[in-house]
């Protein structure tokens, strides 16, 4: 693998492991929606301010989400609202995957009778 296809997996990867919480994925989906406060972040993750802060600092740092301060307010936005169609390609990766399980248990069942 040459230097700048490995560079460009590595910050793919990067933007990956950013998201891969369940508390930044549910942040991500809902500033889908719109901008947030930090509090109101807080409210719906349901963490201490310190925590949700360590999360959205690495969704920031990745680049999926931008911020503004509002006097002593901070808002966050959706940087790349590209991820909801990479939320679309997970999901229907999930549900191919329990088809297929359906589809496994099914055959056996049928088999087991017989």
């Amino acid at each position: 693998m040459d230097q700048k296809t490995r560079l460009k997996l590595e910050a793919r990867a990067r933007v990956l492991k950013a998201m891969a919480h369940p508390s930044r994925l549910l942040m991500v989906e809902r500033l889908a929606g719109g901008e947030m406060s930090v509090a109101q972040l807080t409210e719906l993750v349901g963490a201490d301010m310190s925590t949700v802060s360590k999360h959205l600092s690495q969704l920031r740092a990745a680049g999926v989400v931008a911020d503004r301060r509002q006097g002593a307010q901070v808002y966050y936005r959706l940087q790349a609202p590209c991820v909801m169609g990479f939320f679309d390609c997970v999901d229907n990766v999930l549900r191919a995957g329990v088809q297929e399980r359906i589809e496994i248990v099914g055959g056996v069942g049928e088999k087991s009778h017989n």
